[in-house]
C-alpha cells in the first residue's frame, strides 16, 4: 500500500529532562501521521465522527530505537499492512535522516457512537 510521509521538528517541549523526546510523545506523532495519511487520501475525519464513524487504536506495538533530541527533524512514513471489515493495521517509522529511531504497528477498529465495532465504510476502504 502507498506510504505517507510526515515531517516533524522537535521543539523543547516535546524533550524530557535528559533532552530527549518523551517516549509517550511518540504516540502523538504517530496519530498526527494517521491523521495526515487520511487527509492526503481525501478522507476528512470530522465529517465520518459526525455521521457516527470512528476509527480508534485498539492496541499496538512499538519498538524504540534510538533517541529524539531538541531541534531535529524527524520523517514519520505511515502506511496501511492490511484492511479488514472493521480494522485496519497501520505500520508507521520514524527517522532522522537515514537513522530508525522507532518502528510502531498500530490496530485501528472502525466503531460508531456507542464504540460497538461496524464494518469501514466503502467510501473509505476503496481509497484506501
Amino acid at each position: 500500500m502507498e506510504k505517507s510521509v510526515l515531517e516533524k521538528k522537535i521543539y523543547y517541549h516535546d524533550t524530557d529532562c535528559g533532552g530527549v523526546v518523551y517516549y509517550a510523545n511518540y504516540l502523538k506523532y504517530f496519530e498526527e501521521a494517521r491523521t495526515e495519511y487520511f487527509a492526503k487520501k481525501g478522507i476528512v475525519l470530522n465529517e465520518l465522527s459526525a455521521a457516527g464513524t470512528f476509527f480508534v487504536v485498539a492496541g499496538l506495538e512499538i519498538k524504540y530505537k534510538s533517541p529524539a533530541r531538541y531541534g531535529d527533524k524527524l520523517l514519520i512514513a505511515t502506511h496501511i499492512e492490511k484492511i479488514k471489515a472493521a480494522s485496519m493495521y497501520f505500520y508507521q517509522e520514524i527517522k532522522r535522516n537515514e537513522a530508525l529511531l522507532v518502528q510502531c504497528q498500530t490496530k485501528v477498529v472502525c466503531v460508531d457512537r456507542d464504540f460497538i465495532p461496524k464494518p469501514i465504510p466503502s467510501l473509505v476502504s476503496s481509497i484506501l
